[in-house]
């Protein structure tokens, strides 16, 4: 195969950018064709500890997320595709296949094998990062078919969804009684805001705003159901549509489905900084610190932290520990110091490079959040939002026939942009606080300088 070069980015810690650049290179260690067993970059991704070669719709789905920016060396819709194949006479795709047998993986406390429904979503991410119409088309009557089974199988006389916790694999968290899940329902709406984006991509109005009022109508149930005030938290609710006492990491995940208005958000967003229920020293874990259950060994889902922002730090620590130990990437992390997250009885938790879901720190939220980038191929726009001036930027990242360069560098004109692209764009730079400006940038180098803006 014809290696490309990895997007290049800069970054003033330099600690970042090794994180970013080493999980690429594991990456190559991940691909394998289940017939031969062999390493192949044509494969599935898959990880190496995985023996049985099961392919997860979770990991499938936000493994996609960053697999768009490795320059076209590895696909980020085969694993997706693999599901989509899948898929049954009524629309059922399971949660989890057997890649050499191709059968559904079915548990007893989850018998349809329903996961997160989050396909569109990452369809819509995928569709801004390579413009290929075709493949939404292509794809759409699955997902509909998709959402109608879900409909079907699990849709209650109030409007939501009564699927089992473990639907988000968050086995071990105590959310017995659940029967409503907060992060199920609101895995829906997420879907369903997309399907109607990827109908306006089509120009099908109908199709759009069937989706829409499908989010409309979880929005309602979800704020007038499941929010408590008293908390200021989502919570799972049970068969009677009594709200249960936890509060997991899946209370957050409405603020994802833009389903709380402003005041609701400011009291959830108030628990991330909130050392009793979730801004504990290592942020987020999955379970209130104020929770009987909570653990500080992690414990599966009852206190460890999963990848996030702030986590990076934290993800470094571990990556690079010092003192002559060898580091690594894990899939989980103590809560309340430094450290690899536990679990009694359980040898395999967390993870060893669990980069299905690590990559989503270290490569995506690397480009996105860090570097500040959010690029769209049919908009041809890219937004660099940046809090403040400093030497960053990403070098040669290839998205569908443009390579695109940008960097910030300090010149003794001042702050100076450099920039260089295969085809026009229009580039947006805001700093934060300072400015906002949008211009029009041609193909080839060009550069400009902040202060004259």
């Amino acid at each position: 195969m014809n290696k490309r070069d990895f997007p290049k980015i800069h970054f003033y810690d330099q600690d970042f950018v090794d994180i970013y650049d080493k999980t690429w290179s594991w990456l190559g260690d991940f691909w394998l064709d289940p017939k031969t067993e062999e390493l192949s970059p044509d494969g599935y991704f898959i990880h190496p500890q995985n023996s049985n070669f099961y392919l997860d719709q979770l990991e499938a789905i936000f493994a996609s997320f960053f697999l768009v920016y490795s320059n076209r060396n590895y696909p980020a819709n085969q694993n997706l595709d693999f599901l989509y194949e899948r898929q049954e006479e009524n629309g059922a795709i399971r949660w989890r296949y057997e890649i050499k047998t191709k059968s559904p993986v079915v548990t007893v406390e989850n018998p349809e094998g329903v996961g997160l429904p989050l396909f569109a979503w990452a369809e819509f991410n995928l569709f801004h990062k390579t413009a290929n119409k075709r493949r939404v088309k292509e794809i759409m009557p699955i997902l509909q078919k998709y959402m109608s089974w879900l409909d079907e199988t699990f849709k209650q006389e109030n409007g939501l969804y009564a699927v089992p916790p473990i639907t988000s694999t968050m086995y071990n968290s105590p959310r017995d009684g659940t029967c409503y899940p907060v992060d199920f329902n609101s895995a829906v709406a997420i879907n369903a805001l997309y399907m109607s984006a990827l109908g306006d991509i089509l120009n099908d109005k109908e199709l759009s705003f069937q989706y829409k009022r499908l989010y409309f109508s979880l929005k309602t149930r979800i704020n007038s159901l499941m929010w408590n005030p008293e908390t200021g938290f989502y919570h799972d609710i049970d068969k009677d549509s009594q709200r249960l006492p936890q509060k997991t990491i899946a209370g957050f995940w409405p603020l994802l489905a833009e389903i709380p208005n402003e005041d609701k958000a400011s009291q959830l967003i108030a628990h991330l900084t909130n050392p009793n229920t979730f801004g504990t020293d290592h942020p987020f874990p999955s379970l209130s610190a104020d929770d009987p259950s909570f653990s500080q060994e992690g414990n599966g889902y009852r206190g460890s932290v999963f990848p996030a922002f702030r986590h990076l730090y934290y993800m470094l620590d571990a990556m690079f520990p010092g003192g002559g130990k060898k580091g690594d990437l894990w899939g989980a992390y103590l809560p309340c110091k430094e450290g690899v997250a536990k679990m009694e009885g359980n040898e395999n938790f967390p993870l060893q490079r669990n980069i299905h879901f690590a990559g989503l720190s270290t490569i995506a939220l690397m480009i996105e959040n860090v570097i500040g980038l959010a690029i769209s191929l049919p908009r041809k726009t890219v937004d660099w939002i940046i809090p403040n001036l400093e030497i960053m930027g990403i070098e040669n990242l290839s998205l569908k026939r443009n390579m695109i360069t940008i960097l910030s560098n300090k010149s003794l004109r001042g702050w100076e942009i450099q920039m260089e692209s295969e085809k026009l764009y229009y580039f947006t730079i805001n700093i934060l606080g300072q400015k906002k400006k949008t211009l029009p940038i041609p193909s080839g180098k060009c550069s400009m300088l902040i202060d004259k803006l």
